[in-house]
């Protein structure tokens, strides 16, 4: 199965939808070959890797780029002629994942959750056996918080191969977790790896999630900046008002 894409400021945007996405990187993952890179990109992705060339190249790595902020899909829909009437979001991505993983037909996939603390990895892993019993969860790790050296990248291969997972759910914030996958793509071990921003933080229950409504209105940058303004008011008045700028500019130059 292919997806279409679309050109956002550079980078190709899949329009798609939660299950069609589900069923192209699950047959990535079951045909156990070679490494696969997804992302759910939001604003803030693109209008980075459109401003820092060295982003942009990290991002081209990515085998599919999923559309998880509302205002990629109203762009899709105006500019492009598509019909989405839902976000792909990352951590709803996940959980569905975790719930189809389960499905007869799929039954044999299984997980693997790479970042954040010993603490969240704990809670996330009871939520998610609570929640979704009939997924298969190969195990989890969590790298020291500081310059990876050669011993502490060799641990986290270590641990993926003798996972065999095929779904790899990362969580270390964005940029950094995409740089990471890009960097060791060559080194890593067949399966799905997956770029999945606060979703782990959202599934143990350490971070509050916004309101469906927030959502749908593409507000959630608004609820999460209001929750942490101190880390999150420059990212988001930054990066909003240059995605803005590069749409702007992209659409001048093609009219």
């Amino acid at each position: 199965m292919s997806l279409r894409s679309h050109r956002l400021l550079g980078l190709p945007i899949a329009a798609t939808h939660y299950r069609e996405a589900f069923e192209v990187v699950s047959g990535w993952a079951r045909s156990g070959e070679g490494v696969r890179l997804v992302e759910a990109a939001n604003t803030h992705v693109l209008a980075l890797a459109r401003h820092e060339p060295a982003f942009g190249r990290v991002m081209a790595q990515f085998d599919l780029i999923l559309p998880d902020g509302m205002p990629l899909v109203w762009v899709l829909n105006r500019r492009f002629g598509e019909n989405l009437q839902d976000r792909v979001y990352g951590p709803t991505f996940m959980a569905r994942s975790f719930e189809w993983s389960g499905e007869f037909g799929h039954g044999h996939l299984r997980h693997f959750l790479l970042g954040s603390t010993p603490e969240i990895l704990g809670k996330l892993q009871e939520n998610l056996g609570r929640r979704y019993p009939a997924a298969r969860i190969a195990g989890a790790y969590s790298p020291p918080f500081r310059e990876w050296d050669a011993g502490d990248r060799a641990a986290i291969l270590e641990a993926l191969r003798e996972a065999k997972a095929n779904f790899i759910w990362t969580c270390f914030g964005c940029p950094k977790q995409e740089r990471l996958l890009a960097d060791m793509k060559g080194e890593l071990p067949p399966g799905v790896y997956f770029g999945i921003g606060a979703a782990f933080a959202f599934h143990a229950g350490a971070v509050k999630q916004a309101p469906a409504w927030i959502q749908r209105l593409g507000m959630e940058w608004c609820f999460r900046m209001c929750i942490e303004p101190r880390r999150l008011f420059k990212r988001y008045l930054v990066n909003n008002t240059r995605f803005l700028w590069y749409l702007l500019r992209d659409r001048e130059k093609t009219s």
